[in-house]
This record gives C-alpha cells, sequence and structure tokens, in this order.
C-alpha cells in the first residue's frame, strides 16, 4: 500500500494528531471566548449535528432480521455498559496507588461507559463474515441506549464536576442529543431513497465535526498553565488499553464458545467486536456536554482517544485469524450435523424395516 492510499485510510487518526498540535501551537483559536467561540459552535451546533448525522444514517428499518436474537443482544449490552463499567473500576482501585496520573485513570473509567460504536464494529464483524445484522442492531441499540445510560454511568461514577444541577445536564443532554438523532430518524423517512442512491459520506462529515470538538476541547487545555501531563503516564496509559482490550477480546472468544450460551460461530464474532468497542463518535460529544467547562476534560479524553484508534487496529489484525476460526467452526459444525442426521436415518443392528 502506498503512501497516499495509507493516508486516506488513516486519515481521521492522522487528523487527531493534527488538530492536538495546532491547538498546541497556538490554542487562542479554539479556547472558549476565542475567534471560534466553541462555547456556541461546538457545544450547540457542532453536537447536535453529530447526533442528527447519527439519526439520519443509522438504518433501523432493515434491523427486523436480528430483532428476535434476544439473549445475544442482551449478553452484548450488559456486557458493555455493565460489566465493562465494574471491571474497569475495580482495575481502576489498583491503580490509583502507581504514579499514574489520577485524571487519566478517570479518563479510563470515562472509556468504561461509553456505548458500543456505530461504524467500526459492523466493519470489522463484515469482514470476519460474522453475524452481521446483529452487530448492526446493537451498534444502534447501544448508541440510543448510550444516550441514556452513559450520562448516568459517568456522573455514578466520576460524579458532577460543578455545580450544574443534573436537571440541567440531562436538559442539554436532551436538546442536544435526543432530539438530533430523533429529527435525523424521522428526516430519514421522508429522505431514504435518495440517500440509498447518493450514499452520503456519515461516517466522513461526522469524523470531520468530530475533530473540531476535539481541537476546540485540547485549546482550553493547553491554554492552561495547571495542567501538565508526564511521559510515563501517557505510555502507562496506551498500555493499560491495550491490555483490556486483549483481555476482553480473548475472554469473550472463550467464554462465548460454551455450548450452554447456544451461540454460532457467526454470533461470537458479533460478540467479540460489539461487546468491547466504544463509541468516540458519541463519547466526546456526551463527555463535553457533561462535564461543560470542567479545565481537566481533555486530559479524561486522552484514553478514549487512544482507545478508539487501538480497537480499529486490533480488530484489523484479528480479522485474518478470527475469520479462519469461524469458517473452520461452522465446518466442523455441518459435519457434525451431516453425521448425526446420517446416524438417525440408519435403522439399528436387529431392527426391522
Amino acid at each position: 500500500m502506498g503512501v497516499i492510499e495509507r493516508v486516506k485510510k488513516e486519515w481521521f487518526l492522522l487528523g487527531i494528531v493534527f488538530v492536538i498540535s495546532m491547538a498546541k501551537v497556538d490554542p487562542s483559536l479554539g479556547v472558549k471566548g476565542g475567534p471560534l467561540k466553541p462555547e456556541y459552535t461546538v457545544k450547540y451546533f457542532a453536537v447536535s449535528f453529530i447526533f442528527f448525522n447519527s439519526g439520519l444514517s443509522l438504518k433501523t428499518e432493515d434491523l427486523t432480521s436480528a430483532l428476535f436474537q434476544v439473549k445475544l443482544h442482551g449478553f452484548i449490552q450488559t456486557f458493555t455498559l455493565v460489566f465493562i463499567p465494574c471491571l474497569i473500576r475495580v482495575l481502576i482501585k489498583g491503580l490509583q496507588y502507581s504514579p499514574i496520573n489520577p485524571w487519566l485513570l478517570k479518563g479510563l473509567m470515562v472509556v468504561g461507559c461509553m456505548p458500543p460504536p456505530v461504524s467500526s464494529a459492523v466493519i470489522l464483524t463484515k469482514a470476519v463474515g460474522g453475524n452481521e445484522a446483529a452487530a448492526i442492531f446493537n451498534s444502534a441499540l447501544g448508541s440510543f441506549l448510550g444516550i441514556f445510560v452513559t450520562p448516568v454511568l459517568l456522573l455514578l461514577f466520576l460524579g458532577s464536576p460543578s455545580a450544574v444541577p443534573y436537571s440541567t445536564i440531562f436538559g442539554q443532554l436532551t436538546l442536544t442529543v435526543v432530539v438530533p438523532l430523533i429529527v435525523g430518524q424521522v428526516v430519514r423517512r421522508y429522505v431514504k431513497d435518495w440517500l440509498e442512491k447518493s450514499k452520503p459520506p456519515f461516517g466522513s462529515i461526522s469524523s470531520c465535526t468530530l475533530l473540531l470538538i476535539i481541537y476546540t476541547t485540547f485549546c482550553d487545555t493547553f491554554s492552561s498553565s495547571d495542567i501538565e501531563l508526564d511521559h510515563f503516564s501517557l505510555v502507562s496509559i496506551v498500555c493499560v488499553v491495550l491490555l483490556i482490550q486483549v483481555c476482553l477480546l480473548l475472554f469473550l472468544f472463550f467464554v462465548t464458545r460454551s455450548p450452554s450460551f447456544g451461540f454460532t460461530p457467526s454470533d461470537v464474532v458479533s460478540l467479540m467486536f460489539c461487546a468491547t468497542h466504544k463509541s468516540l463518535t458519541l463519547g466526546i460529544p456526551m463527555l463535553k456536554i457533561v462535564f461543560a467547562g470542567y479545565e481537566h476534560l481533555s486530559v479524561i479524553s486522552i484514553p478514549l482517544l487512544v482507545y478508539h484508534p487501538t480497537q480499529i487496529l486490533l480488530g484489523g489484525v484479528l480479522v485474518s485469524p478470527v475469520r479462519t476460526w469461524m469458517l473452520a467452526a461452522q465446518k466442523v459444525k455441518v459435519t457434525g450435523a451431516s453425521k448425526s442426521s446420517n446416524t438417525n436415518s440408519h435403522p439399528a443392528a436387529g431392527e426391522v424395516v
């Protein structure tokens, strides 16, 4: 793959590095009260636009094929919105005695509270050949649940960062998250045919808007001289994030193959990706609302910014071996079912035909 092709493929990750670097060079442009006026353009327009775009792009009308796999959906949502937050909470209890920056540890808790992503889990499940319908369903379901569950988890585990009443926070969430998402779904009903024909780049549009949010968030950080991060803490968080993802993937891979669950090999694939991935696109805007004006906002955002590319890169590495396992497991299952059918079709010895 050439340099240009690689840049095109990884443009968003490169964009994150670029906007953070630009914020470091001159934070005055995107700081609160600066020329970009992020307290209005980002807080209301950019965040609302991302969720309107999500509502417009979610193909909820195509989810009926996976609707009745209740056990699979329940497992994924419980794992990602209950088990992972509790697991990371326990992990942080141990890490709080380490030299790692405590605000980065709070950022790990933020990662645990996030809903599953809209696209990456679906893309990887499809690349392997797993249960794509279930992946699409759970990405959509997780996005809707996350609008309500994630803010509650954030406030439960991290508390309110200021004297802002909870009613104000949830009012802001309703105005900039729930309403735009519903409006997007309503608009989709009327322009669905046009969307199918033109196929607008929803992912790229949301990613560009997200880069603006990340940029202004780090402008606030670099404009403050009170916030410092040491290299040990940053490297440690990257290692911890990678370790968390590897452990979660291995745990799900070995546990969900158990016959007691009754999941097919293609179900296991969707479980691995949907239950372990976390949404950056939905997460950063939510943090911007729940922790508005918080001086450590960008610091607690760092683990999520690390988690996002890590889950994509790790998933990409796993596509080939997981596909090989899935095809082999499906072949064994078909062979076993065939032998069982043949055995039942032949009369037992001494049986009168």
